[in-house]
């Protein structure tokens, strides 16, 4: 009798093992194909999620260090910027920018936005690496709807948060 090797899977959704070629088994494939062909149906379970799960949620601080990675950018006026990302167990968590002429009259209104998009940017970090249920695409997507111009700072953003994106896929 000759010996066959079989390969299981283990679905990512239930769990359970999967001795198929798909990434997921038969069971959720239809559950995800039903959710699709009705769309009020998988917005009333994600009001649903949202309601249960915001009950649970548990608040955690910050430690006052955290490792960080600082990256240098231009825009599209050749003005040097400076993000800084600080992780926590090597996932952003909060982000900052800054550029070296802070005190350069045209750049003052870049600047304001800068502190707003970057205290908002925090807050949708912590809550994505510390318990809210965002996704880190679904902020760099914020991010790109909120881009003007080619290489102003939503973008410049984006595309350096994109990298901690790339990583996680691999």
């Amino acid at each position: 009798m000759e010996n066959m090797s079989v390969k299981i899977k283990i679905c990512p959704l239930c769990k359970k093992e999967n001795r198929t070629e798909e990434n997921i088994c038969s069971v959720c494939a239809q559950v995800c194909l039903h959710l699709e062909r009705n769309l009020e149906l998988s917005s009333r379970l994600k009001q649903l999620a949202d309601q249960s799960d915001g009950q649970e949620e548990i608040e955690e601080e910050l430690p006052d260090v955290l490792d960080a990675v600082r990256y240098r950018t231009c825009d599209r006026d050749n003005n040097t910027w400076y993000i800084s990302i600080s992780e926590l167990s090597r996932q952003p968590v909060e982000i900052f920018a800054s550029t070296a002429f802070d005190n350069d009259h045209h750049l003052q209104s870049k600047i304001s936005n800068l502190t707003t998009i970057t205290r908002l940017i925090s807050l949708i970090l912590r809550h994505i690496f510390m318990g809210e249920r965002l996704s880190l695409e679904k902020t760099i997507m914020q991010i790109e709807r909120s881009s003007r111009q080619k290489n102003d700072l939503p973008e410049m953003l984006s595309k350096v948060l994109g990298n901690y994106a790339q990583k996680r896929r691999q």
